[in-house]
C-alpha cells in the first residue's frame, strides 16, 4: 500500500471516536494515523483501529517513551512508533519487532544517533522552532533517501516552505484533530491537507 507522507496525530481521541475519525481520514487520503499514548485508553483505540482499518491504513502510536510502550503498541497491532525524542532503546525495540520507527530529532547529533539505531524516518520536532532554514541545513548532511517529517507548526499554508527545505512529509496534530472536533470536520481538514500535500509533493 502506498501512503502519502502525512501522519494524522489524534492526541486526546477516545476509543468511541477512533473508528469514525479514522474512516474520515482514510476517505480523504490520509492513511498514516497515530494515536499518542497519552490519549485516553490509547491502546484500545489502536487495537480497534488496527483490527477494523488495518487493511486501509497504517495505525501507530505516538509519545512512545519506553521499551515497554513499544511492546504494548506491538501487542495492540500497531505498525509504527513515533517518539518526541531520540531514544536508542525505543528505536531498537521498535525495529526488533518489525515496526517502523519515527523518532523526534532537533539536532544533527539527534538525527545521526537515530539513524545509527535504525530509525525508518526522522521527525523534526518542534519544526516551528527549527524552521525551514534549520531543517534545510540539517537535511544537507542526512541520507537523501531517508524520509523526514516536519511536526509542530506545519500546516497546509506552509507545506511549500518545508518541501523546499527538503521535508518528505508532515505530522498534523491540532490542525486535523483536537477533542471536541467532529469526525466530519476532521475529514474536511484532511481534504485540505491532502490537496496542499499533493500540490507541494509534485512541484
Amino acid at each position: 500500500m502506498n501512503h502519502r507522507h502525512l501522519i494524522a496525530i489524534l492526541r486526546g481521541i477516545t476509543p468511541s471516536e477512533t473508528i469514525p475519525v479514522c474512516e474520515q481520514l482514510i476517505a480523504a487520503g490520509v492513511t498514516m494515523i497515530e494515536v499518542p499514548l497519552n490519549s485516553p485508553d490509547a491502546l484500545i483505540s489502536i487495537e480497534r483501529a488496527a483490527e477494523h482499518l488495518g487493511g486501509d491504513a497504517m495505525i501507530g502510536a505516538g509519545t512512545v517513551l519506553s521499551v515497554a510502550d513499544v511492546q504494548a503498541v506491538a501487542s495492540a497491532g500497531g505498525t509504527f512508533v513515533v517518539s518526541p525524542d531520540t531514544n536508542d532503546q525505543v528505536i531498537g525495540e521498535t525495529r526488533r519487532r518489525n515496526l517502523l520507527s519515527y523518532p523526534g530529532v532537533f539536532t544533527p547529533s539527534d538525527a545521526f544517533s537515530a539513524i545509527r539505531a535504525g530509525a525508518t524516518g526522522l521527525k523534526f520536532f518542534p519544526a516551528e522552532v527549527l524552521g525551514p532554514k534549520g531543517i534545510k541545513a540539517m537535511r544537507a548532511v542526512l541520507p537523501p533517501e531517508l524520509p523526514v517529517y516536519a511536526v509542530g507548526g506545519a500546516n497546509p499554508d506552509n507545506f511549500h516552505e518545508y518541501f523546499a527545505a527538503g521535508c518528505t512529509g508532515f505530522g498534523l496534530g491540532t490542525f486535523l484533530y483536537k477533542p471536541g472536533v467532529t469526525a466530519s470536520e476532521v475529514g474536511d481538514r484532511a481534504q485540505k491537507a491532502v490537496a496542499a500535500y499533493d500540490i507541494g509533493s509534485t512541484a
